[in-house]
Order: C-alpha cells, then sequence, then structure tokens
C-alpha cells in the first residue's frame, strides 16, 4: 500500500471518509445527518461526493461547524473513457459557482433520462409514475437508485440489484444511457473549482496504462480504498499512487446503510491521506496555470 506520511490529521485514531452521498443526489440521509453519523462513527472529516450536484455542502458545512467534523466539499461526475463509463470524484472544490451551469445540466438531462425510463417500464406494462419516482428523489437529483426504489415500493423488484439485473443495468429493457463528460472535460471542470479530480473505484480496471493516460490529462489522485476493491486492488493502486505521484483518497461510498461493507467510516482511511490531499491543493491553488 501507499506509503502514508505523518500529519496533524494523520494521529493515531483519526480516521477519515472521503466519498459519501445525500439526499441531494441518491444517498438516503439528509447532509446534515451523513455529517451526524460521521461523528458518530468517530471520523474526523468526511467528504460529500454527491453526484452531479453541489446542492448539499452548506447544509454539510454548517452541521460540521457544530459537530467538529471537517467537511470537504466535493462532487462525484460520471464521464466517458472510450466505451466505458468512468467516475471522476473533485474533492476540495472551492469555487462551486464555477461548476454549477455544467452540473444544472447534468442535473436537467437526469430528469429527462428519468422520464424516458419510467417511459420503457411503462412500455413494459410497469405502471410506475414519474410523481413516484420524484417522491423517492425528493428534491435530490433524480438517478437510477431513486426509480429502482420506485420499484421496490409498489412490489415491482425484491431489492435495488434485482431492479438493476431486470430492469435498469446497461442493456436491460429500460436502461437508457446518460449524458458524460469525457475523462478531460470532468478533470478540467474540477480544477475551474480550483479542486483535485480523483479516480474513482478504478478496482481492477486501475492499471498503469489506464493511469498514465488519465495523469497526462491532470489527474491528481486515486481511490485507493473503497468496499469494491480487493486486497490487490488496494496494493496496486498503492503503488501508482507513489510511481505517478498522486495523492491517496478513499472512502466508503456510502449512501446511507445502517450495515454491511459500505458503512460510514469502513474504509479505515488515515488522515494522513487527507494531509497529502491538502498539500495538493495548496500546490495547484498556488500554480499560475490554474484559472
Amino acid at each position: 500500500m501507499t506509503s502514508v506520511p505523518a500529519g496533524p490529521n494523520g494521529a493515531a485514531g483519526q480516521f477519515v471518509d472521503l466519498h459519501s452521498h445525500s439526499t441531494a443526489s441518491d444517498g438516503s440521509r439528509s447532509p446534515r445527518a451523513v455529517v451526524a453519523a460521521a461523528r458518530a462513527a468517530g471520523l474526523s472529516a468526511i467528504a460529500l461526493t454527491d453526484h452531479d450536484t453541489m446542492a448539499g455542502i452548506d447544509e454539510a458545512t454548517d452541521a460540521g461547524r457544530q459537530l467538529g467534523v471537517r467537511v470537504v466539499p466535493g462532487v462525484e461526475l460520471s464521464a466517458i473513457d472510450g466505451d466505458r463509463e468512468v467516475h471522476v470524484l473533485g474533492l476540495h472544490i472551492e469555487r462551486a459557482a464555477a461548476l454549477e451551469t455544467m452540473l444544472r445540466e447534468f442535473r436537467e438531462s437526469r430528469h429527462v433520462r428519468a422520464e424516458q425510463i419510467v417511459a420503457k417500464l411503462n412500455a413494459l406494462a410497469i405502471p410506475i409514475t414519474f410523481d413516484a419516482v420524484l417522491a423517492q428523489a425528493a428534491g435530490g437529483a433524480i438517478g437510477r437508485p431513486h426509480i429502482a426504489r420506485a420499484l421496490i415500493a409498489e412490489g415491482w423488484a425484491r431489492d435495488s440489484r434485482d431492479a438493476f439485473d431486470r430492469y435498469l443495468g446497461a442493456g436491460k429493457p429500460a436502461y437508457v444511457p446518460k449524458q458524460r463528460l469525457s475523462v478531460a472535460e470532468a478533470i478540467a471542470l474540477i480544477h475551474t473549482g480550483s479542486g483535485i479530480a480523483v479516480l474513482a473505484h478504478p478496482g481492477g480496471e486501475g492499471r498503469r496504462e489506464l493511469v498514465e493516460r488519465f495523469v497526462a490529462l491532470g489527474l491528481d489522485g486515486l481511490e485507493v480504498r473503497h468496499p469494491g476493491h480487493s486486497a490487490e486492488d488496494v496494493a496496486r493502486l498503492g503503488a501508482l499512487v507513489d510511481f505517478f505521484r498522486l495523492v491517496p483518497s478513499g472512502g466508503s461510498d456510502w449512501h446511507g446503510a445502517a450495515e454491511g461493507s459500505r458503512t460510514l467510516g469502513v474504509m479505515r482511511v488515515p488522515g494522513s491521506w487527507l494531509d497529502r490531499q491538502d498539500a495538493r491543493v495548496a500546490d495547484r491553488r498556488a500554480s499560475p496555470q490554474v484559472a
């Protein structure tokens, strides 16, 4: 695994979680509740990384001040690399307004996509309504998990996996592709907001050739620890972090589960990794090339 130098957040017992979701996108808990859960889990810091939106950051930050938990402003973007979908985390976003126009376009495209998926489900004689999906989203950025929840609530699927396996996954009868950025565009957008770009949960595909291409586009870091990673993935990604002089990151990719492999803080990400990110952010913002 990548080396972990000591730092002010890296004291013994100090852990962070740098990948989480709230009701601002497809999580089941409010931004304030996410931060409260981080406090209960003994975390010193958390990154809120909702899909295509930073709408929950202010609420989370306010809760963090009250509860003594640092909140790292973030976002998760879907990008395309050839015929594959790649997720990129934007962490330490300082200028959210610089991203907002593009993020708003993505949220609007999510709305249209959800309507198209519902229409496909209706054509399959599954009579769920778009209003039922909106109720599940509760004002957050709409995604397939909300449609899955509507299917479950109305008895058309046993659980989320069943909903995706039968209807919503790629290649399934109700699948509709979503609007995506290129990886280069996603990284550039994050840098426009004065943040750092981290490749999310690369898993077994996180090989040297792929990472090298993305580093050439400005990638800052790799998500080393994630519930979907094997021990071999963690070791390989850590070595790539060191080889390319990137920053490590990690998190539970929490959506609100109370138990299981994706509970908040389960990845035991050392606080010193956050120190390394802070140093990278400071270097990037000091560079005259940064917009």
